[in-house]
Parts: structure tokens; sequence; C-alpha cells
């Protein structure tokens, strides 16, 4: 054999060993890609409580999850969400993970840092006590702290909540169901859930016309900006007098851009025509049967729109692009007042599909982004709406995330 063959051969077998090296330290790497019992244990109560876990509930939580699967549970496995409804029973999984998921729906800034209200603490109540979520935006709810030397809950400021905050309060075993009507004197025919609350109520209701608190709730709870549902084939019939028709006297501005937003949002938030916040007694009001005067400034923009006479609304985006929101067909689709709107807009497929997406990207850290994680997300939303627990979502979310 000459040197030429020799150095092949030798050029062969190294090549054959790096080949032989790296399949076996690819055989290594998908062995260890499913974690143990404890690692499992450990990453879901981390993911839903922020903190280690102690050594009892870790311990608990790993033999749930070895008497199923002796090595560790592929995502989603039954056992992984019973061991996620422990870490659920964390006191920080609601003082920290739930109420730091919520903090930015309740203010225009959407940050993190705003205190407690009671916006905030109605939704840690619900998902505590597995309040159905799709009551969110219409139900005669709030939680109020039930804790000693606290200052009383106000319909004029929020002391009662940052209070609670200041004081370290754990909300996961204080927090106490009552009503807005029982505790705001809101009519209860014009309590809307979250959207009447204090907190909400004065980051949207503030000032401007009331298309804040549209806009701001489709956000928070469609995951759609008004960019994603602009929609220039709707009826304009329903735009207000402030919408100049000719921006800059240019009418096609009108008729491709603020026609999109405005022929479906006018008529939907015409449902909040008889609130305010009013700024002197810093308190929501609510006038049954009379119009705020915010929906007619800046009338002479175009004196021929419309000027709205009540609080009944319609959904324009029942057809058109935005039948894509799915929108419950067991609905009427129009109706007098913010309470049918919330059902309205909570009875949509978007909205599910909303919250089941906020939950996993705070638990997973990240959004949903492959198709693995697509379906994932769309398994978990059909478990949501068969009851609206947002608690199970958490716990079925943390089971699922890849590398529990």
């Amino acid at each position: 054999m000459n040197v030429n063959n020799q150095q092949a051969q030798v050029s062969s077998g190294r090549a054959r060993g790096v080949h032989v090296a790296v399949s076996a330290l690819l055989l290594m790497c998908a062995a260890s890609a499913q974690a143990g019992p404890s690692e499992q244990a450990k990453r879901i109560y981390e993911r839903l409580v922020g903190e280690e876990p102690p050594a009892n509930v870790l311990a608990s939580m790993s033999a749930t999850i070895s008497a199923a699967c002796p090595t560790g549970c592929a995502p989603g496995n039954a056992a992984l969400v019973t061991a996620a409804q422990s870490a659920t029973q964390a006191p920080d999984f609601y003082n920290v993970t739930v109420k730091n998921m919520v903090t930015p729906w309740t203010n225009r800034d959407q940050t993190v840092f705003a205190p407690l209200n009671d916006y905030t603490a109605t939704v840690i109540g619900m998902v505590r006590d597995d309040v159905p979520f799709n009551t969110a935006l219409s139900a005669d709810i709030l939680y109020t702290v039930n804790s000693p030397g606290l200052p009383a809950v106000s319909a004029a400021n929020n002391d009662h909540y940052a209070t609670a905050e200041t004081n370290g309060v754990d909300l996961s075993a204080t927090l106490k169901a009552t009503t807005q009507s029982q505790t705001y004197g809101i009519p209860t025919d014009a309590t809307a859930g979250l959207i009447t609350t204090r907190g909400a109520a004065s980051a949207f209701f503030i000032n401007g016309t009331n298309r804040a608190m549209f806009r701001f709730t489709m956000i928070n709870h469609l995951c759609n900006d008004m960019e994603t549902v602009m929609d220039t084939t709707r009826p304009t019939d329903r735009i207000r007098q402030d919408v100049a028709r000719s921006p800059g006297g240019d009418s096609r501005l009108f008729l491709n851009t603020c026609v999109g937003c405005h022929s479906g949002m006018d008529p939907m938030a015409q449902a909040f025509a008889y609130y305010n916040f009013d700024t002197t007694s810093n308190q929501l009001v609510y006038t049954a049967g009379q119009v705020q005067p915010k929906y007619f400034i800046n009338a002479t923009n175009f004196p021929f729109g419309f000027v709205t006479p009540d609080n009944s609304w319609s959904n324009r985006w029942r057809a058109g692009t935005n039948i894509a929101l799915g929108w419950d067909q067991s609905l009427p689709g129009s109706g007098v007042g913010a309470k049918s709107l919330g059902q309205e807009l909570a009875g949509s497929d978007a909205f599910a599909q909303c919250q089941v997406t906020k939950v996993f990207q705070a638990v997973c850290f990240r959004a949903p982004t492959s198709a693995a994680d697509m379906a994932t997300v769309g398994s978990i939303k059909s478990t949501f709406k068969t009851g609206y627990h947002l608690k199970q979502v958490f716990q079925l979310a943390a089971a699922a995330c890849p590398g529990s």
C-alpha cells in the first residue's frame, strides 16, 4: 500500500471516528434533553411562582411526576399539570406572577411599575377563585383587601390598594369578593367588570372621547391594537362629528386610514356614552340616560357626522376582515351599554386566544412563535373555553413549556 493510500485510510478512519463521536454526543444530548422529575418540578414551580420551591413542595411535586414518568414526563403530560396545581397554591403565584402580568393592563404606559389597584386585585381574585374569566368585562364584581389597618375602599382614591401593597399584604389570603354596585354605588346594570373598576376608569375614561377605553380593552383583552383591525370596508354612518372627513384638505386620508378604525370603533365605543372620570371628584361618573359632553367635542370638524343619542352599540366587525376575531354567533352583535359590549368582546375567540397567549408568555418567558407553540396555545385555548378558568391556563402552560 502506498503512502497516499495509507494517508487516505487514516483520514477516513478519523472522519468515521469524529462521526461516531458526534453521533454519540447527539444521542447523549437527546437522552438528557428530557429533564428528570425533580428538575421538571423545580422548573414548573419557578415559572409559576418566580422563586425556588420549598423542599417539601419540591419533594411532593417530584413524587407526583415520578409516579407517572420515572425518568421525567413529556411536555403537557397530566402529571406535570397536577404538579403545577401545587405551585399555583403558593402565595407569590398571586402576589408576584399574576400581579405583574396584569398591572400593565391598568395604565396607558403599559408599565408594571404602577401601584396595585382594584383592576389588578379583581383579576387576581378571579384567578384565585376560578371565577369564569369570560365575565371579566361584564360582571358586577370587585375584590377588596380584607386586612387590618388599611384605609377604607373609596371610589375617590386608590389608598386602600396602594397601602395594602406598601404593607406587603398577602393578596392570596386577604382578597375578598364583593360588587362594584355595593362598594362604589354604581347601578348594577352599569357595571362592566374590569371596564368599570376605578383603575380602568382613571386611566381610560379620563378626558378624551372614551375611545381610549375601547382601544385599551382591545389591546389588553383581544391582543389587537387598532392598526391590526383596520377595515375600510365598513359603513361610515356612525363615525362621530369630531373626525374630520378631509384631514389636511385630503379626503383620501379619511377614506383610506381614518375609516379603517373609526367605522368599527365608534359604533362600539358608543356603549360608554354615559361614563366619565371626573378629575374634580376623582372618581367614575355614570349619567344614566344622558350622553357625556365629551361625545360632542369638536363637532364642527364635520357637522354632518354622527351625533351620539344614547349608549346603544353595534359591532360592524361581525362582517368584513374582522370576522376572523371569532365572534360568538349566539350573541346578537348589538346592545345597550358597557355590560353587553363586554359580553360581546369576551365572547370572541380572540379574547380566549389573547388570555392564553399572555399566560404562555408570562410562564414560558417568551411569546409563542413556532408551529409547535401555536398548537400548544390552540390546545390550551380549547380547554380554557370549556370553563374560562384562567388559573388552569397557567397550570397547562407551565406543564407544556419546552423543557418542562
